[in-house]
């Protein structure tokens, strides 16, 4: 049987699939054929409580698991939050990845963020520089948690022989996205903000920061297409393309635009009129945050969506659902 296939047939558990991340993944796992989703309400199962993460899992048995749920933010949650921010997200990693390995989980996937590397790492970012600075002090905490579930997974797959994979994504955007303006990430901010600057016919939209930072962008339904890619790998490329730490892969796009641009592009795409004013008040955060791809490239994945595009379907599907 393929890996594929095996896939297919599976009991399949993703954690996390009411989110942006695991609901893409969701409807990528229903797009290839898989029916054997285990997808309990967030309301039955707290992963923060080790108990019933425990319970659950000596229940299902799944044989697959995607690890996308997590508490996330941008600047403004993560630097007022940050207890809540580490707490949770250490949690969620070591009750799932322990209780996955006691189950007998056959693979499971955990899902990072690109804020695990230093502050000043070279650019584009390669895997090989996780822990090899500091890190940016306004998501600090939360990018220890990520960098702690990264390192569960290969602590796992060292002293038992677990098949525990990781993939650091870069900034993603897409539907299901936070458009809540205190606690999103910057993309989906925007588009909020130039939408109701436009309803409101005001002759400006003020962005945070000096504008000048390089960010990275992956439509969601691109990176969930990259969490089934890695995921069917067999054991043996996937080891490979990982060496020498055997930890994890980057997905991204391999290219970035500065915070000015991608205002422009969101004012386009809005359709709003008016000025942007940029204020330097505010922090920018990491100067360039922009992922090596060549492994994941190299073994034969590249994300499809172009950032109009994917920002022109995000626009349209929060008209439909949120505005």
């Amino acid at each position: 049987m393929s890996e594929a296939a095996g896939l297919r047939a599976a009991r399949i558990y993703v954690a996390g699939h009411r989110g942006m991340v695991g609901s893409a993944i969701v409807r990528r796992l229903e797009a290839v054929g898989c029916t054997n989703l285990i997808l309990p309400a967030r309301e039955a199962l707290d992963l923060t409580e080790h108990d019933q993460v425990r319970g659950f899992f000596q229940k299902e048995r799944p044989e697959y698991v995607f690890l996308a749920a997590a508490r996330v933010g941008g600047i403004y949650a993560n630097s007022h939050y940050p207890a809540d921010f580490i707490h949770a997200n250490l949690a969620i990693a070591t009750n799932v990845i322990q209780c996955a390995h006691a189950a007998g989980t056959s693979r499971l996937l955990f899902l990072g963020s690109s804020c695990i590397y230093p502050r000043l790492a070279p650019q584009p970012m390669p895997e090989e520089c996780l822990l090899t600075g500091p890190l940016e002090p306004t998501n600090e905490p939360y990018a220890i948690a990520k960098i702690a579930g990264i390192k569960l997974c290969e602590s796992f797959n060292r002293q038992h022989g677990t098949d525990f994979r990781s993939v650091m994504p870069t900034n993603l955007y897409g539907p299901e996205d936070n458009f809540d303006l205190q606690t999103s990430h910057v993309l989906p901010a925007m588009l909020r903000k130039f939408h109701e600057a436009k309803q409101a016919g005001a002759g400006s939209v003020e962005v945070w920061g000096t504008g000048t930072p390089r960010r990275e962008f992956l439509h969601v339904n691109d990176l969930a297409e990259a969490c089934l890619f890695v995921m069917t790998l067999p054991r043996e490329r996937y080891a490979s393309a990982t060496l020498p730490t055997r930890s994890h892969l980057n997905v991204g796009t391999g290219t970035d635009v500065s915070i000015g641009e991608l205002a422009e592009l969101v004012r386009e795409v809005v359709g709003f009129k008016g000025e942007i004013r940029f204020n330097a008040d505010y922090p920018d955060g990491a100067p360039r945050k922009l992922l090596d791809v060549a492994r994941l490239t190299g073994l034969g994945w590249c994300a499809s969506m172009a950032l109009k595009q994917g920002v022109a379907s995000t626009y349209a599907w929060y008209l439909r659902h949120r505005a």
